[in-house]
């Protein structure tokens, strides 16, 4: 993994460069995605323009026999934000691309007309092909097209017609071990950026290659030994995940009064156990799907699922736990069939599902239908997908759609809808929310581990004590985790476990011949994260968009009945380390 490969779509013909790394040698993943970005990017650009550029990076770990290892950073200046993004997928894409030695691949250029491409990376080069017959495939009719190439030994990473239209909610999709565009780089719209380049797959084969060699072979097998017995021995990711997926959280959040419904109205959903993990498990299990599956090869965890019809034909990956509370809880659906549609929409058509769903229900409580429609929000997101001038306004996301429709209540930072958890019940996460280089996003300093499940911490969710603090040492060590191609859930072993927090440092310093401490880790986070943050202030943010809408401060929410009261002096202090 020791060279960068770059696709320059400026000329009559796309070409590709290959380069060694150089500056960017010794990262991976989001350092190496937000620090091309803020080096090669000029913070003022239209994110949509030629001077935006997409970065595709697999982890530090990714390629080789670390478990879990399998995350891809897909990076740019954000069409959704208009600031730095790192959106995260899983899917067999970032494996494949560190054994074919690729640190990243880099989309650069003014494109010069409306001609699709399809690149094909194998050990045998680089090919770049125009098939101009794709335009406005779903990413399952490319499947469909182009999976006899990369099933057995590669991935596809594709767009949908959302990022061919170049909508602000639009994905980047990598395919699972069966080849099925489930796992997407989903927020900021970085789909759009790929779309703006004509690029509109990226075949990988990883034929003949073999797994990364660390430089100590004996102490990384021990390192990846401790780790994998660390990840199995935690009650989250040996038991709770795999049994029931992400969406296990739905009845404990909907029990801690954190989980938003109408729009943020409400922090609890009286339909909540009928589209639980529980709920969703039993009916996989029942209809001959599956609810334990990895999204990649290499992951002991196996979260993800497979989700059946009621006459046992496949549907959708197993919904995540952010998909079901977007589709279901937050708009009042409490019908998994309906919310397993709306998700194989949503990875048809490249979209977010989180920013989907908020914003279906700004729409809801805009009047355009009623919550709970369920039917009718199948009828929108498709209207998303062929691109009417109503989808063309979904698709922007819940700010836009807000903005369409006069009203103030968007629950999003920095244009990018809030997730799964309600910031006054779990004032942590409303830290991270506000604070984050990213925008609106949950996995960026995951406080509700500490918040409501007491991992790594006990740190009472409705009171404003110690949330600044808990907000930033885990936005620090997340912006590591996302360095090192590790599946952010790994955090929570490593939160609990000493060992096992050492045994992934273990892991790197054996595979690069390193001798990285606890205190380097840490300052690995810290420069990614003034990284991207002094990117989006040359880009002209201020202190005043690290806040949450003033609603959230303003309107009480039940059942505790409490706001978002840290203080906005607290607030600024997240960063000052």
């Amino acid at each position: 993994m020791d060279k960068i490969l770059r696709i320059d779509v400026s000329g009559q013909e796309v070409k590709a460069r290959e380069e060694a790394l150089g500056q960017y040698a010794g990262l991976g993943g989001r350092g190496l995605t937000s620090t091309l970005i803020a080096k090669e990017v000029p913070a003022d650009c239209h994110p949509l323009g030629p001077e935006n550029k997409l970065v595709i990076a697999p982890g530090l770990l990714s390629g080789t026999a670390a478990v879990n290892s399998g995350r891809l950073s897909v990076g740019c200046k954000s069409p959704l934000t208009g600031g730095i993004k790192e959106a995260n997928a899983g899917g067999q894409g970032a494996q494949v691309l560190a054994r074919l030695g690729y640190a990243a691949i880099v989309l650069e250029g003014a494109r010069q007309n409306e001609d699709l491409y399809v690149l094909r990376l194998s050990k045998d080069g680089v090919k770049i092909e125009k098939d101009n017959d794709l335009k406005m495939f779903t990413n399952y009719q490319l499947m469909d097209r182009f999976i006899g190439e990369y099933q057995k030994n590669g991935s596809m990473l594709s767009i949908g017609p959302a990022g061919e239209m170049r909508m602000a909610n639009s994905t980047v999709a990598v395919t699972d071990p069966e080849g099925r565009p489930t796992r997407h780089a989903g927020r900021g719209g970085v789909g759009a950026v790929m779309g703006s380049k004509g690029i509109k797959c990226i075949i990988l084969d990883g034929t003949g290659t073999k797994a990364r060699q660390p430089q100590d072979p004996e102490g990384f097998k021990k390192a990846n030994r401790l780790f994998g017995e660390g990840l199995k021995k935690h009650p989250v990711t040996g038991e709770g995940l795999p049994a029931y997926g992400t969406n296990v959280l739905t009845n404990i959040i909907n029990e801690a009064g954190g989980y938003p419904t109408y729009n943020f109205k409400t922090g609890q959903f009286v339909g909540a156990e009928k589209i639980s993990g529980e709920a969703q498990a039993e009916l996989e299990s029942k209809r001959g799907g599956n609810p334990t599956h990895g999204c990649h090869r290499g992951c002991v965890i196996r979260c993800s699922g497979v989700y059946v019809d009621k006459d046992g034909n496949y549907l959708t990956k197993q919904p995540e736990y952010e998909t079901v509370w977007a589709h279901g809880g937050n708009c009042a659906i409490s019908d998994l069939d309906v919310i397993a549609q709306l998700d194989r929409l949503d990875d048809d058509f490249g979209l977010d599902t989180i920013e989907m769903g908020a914003t279906i229900g700004v729409a809801m409580e805009a009047g355009l239908l009623e919550f709970g429609d369920g039917e009718r929000a199948i009828e929108l997101v498709k209207e998303v997908g062929e691109g009417t001038p109503l989808g063309r306004i979904l698709g922007s996301g819940a700010a836009v759609t807000a903005k369409a429709f006069g009203m103030e209540k968007a629950p999003v930072v920095k244009g990018q809808a809030l997730p799964a958890y309600d910031p006054r019940a779990v004032k942590g996460i409303g830290v991270t929310y506000a604070t984050s280089p990213m925008g609106g996003d949950h996995t960026a300093g995951y406080a509700v581990a500490a918040n409501i499940m007491k991992v790594g911490g006990d740190v009472d969710p409705l009171k404003p004590q110690g949330q600044a603090e808990l907000s930033r040492n885990l936005q620090i060590a997340t912006a590591v985790v996302d360095s090192t191609g590790m599946c952010l859930f790994v955090a929570f072993p490593v939160l609990d476990q000493p060992e096992t927090f050492q045994a992934m440092i273990d892991l790197v310093n054996t595979c690069y011949g390193l001798k990285l401490d606890t205190n380097d880790v840490t300052e690995l986070g810290k420069k990614i994260l003034k990284t991207e943050r002094d990117f989006n202030k040359a880009a002209g943010f201020t202190v005043q968009d690290d806040r949450l809408p003033r609603y959230f401060k303003r309107e009480a929410l039940d059942p505790h009945a409490t706001v978002f009261d840290v203080p906005d002096a607290e607030l600024d202090q997240v960063f000052n380390w």
